[in-house]
């Protein structure tokens, strides 16, 4: 039966598939652990970096890639979530605007989604605030101390 001999072994490895005795291993093991030469740090941290930037940019693309294959949100999504009040354990009002402009209320719960109610533009904008001229501040404050 004829054997067949690997095509790369490391330096010491050639002895023993040739039958040579296990001490021939042993003598070329220390051989073989020896630390390599230390190389530039620059080196190093481009060897390190490199694979880190392909794998976020590929992460990057993937992730476009989908969005425009699936129409994930986006800037011309035909909903959005303007806000999300939670109102138990599983319960919650989402408040959706369309791409129409249109907003309504919708109670989600565990198993059911249910409209509340349309709402109308002003409904969801902020408060305004009363504008304060900066001479009343001022004086309010120097007369509240």
């Amino acid at each position: 039966m004829k054997t067949h001999r690997p095509l790369f072994l490391p330096a010491g490895l050639g002895a023993l598939s040739a039958g040579a005795p296990l001490a021939a291993l042993a003598a070329a093991a220390p051989a073989a652990t020896q630390p390599a030469a230390p190389g530039s740090i620059a080196g190093e941290v481009i060897g390190i970096l490199l694979p880190l930037a392909l794998v976020i940019i590929a992460l990057v693309a993937v992730l476009y890639l989908v969005r425009r294959r699936f129409g994930l949100t986006g800037q011309d999504a035909p909903l959005s979530i303007v806000q999300i009040l939670p109102v138990g354990s599983r319960e919650r009002i989402v408040v959706v605007k369309s791409r129409a402009g249109r907003v309504f209320a919708v109670g989600v719960g565990a198993q059911t989604v249910t409209l509340i109610t349309n709402l109308e533009q002003s409904d969801i904008e902020p408060a305004s605030t009363p504008d304060v001229p900066a001479d009343t501040a001022s004086t309010h404050i120097a007369s509240s101390r």
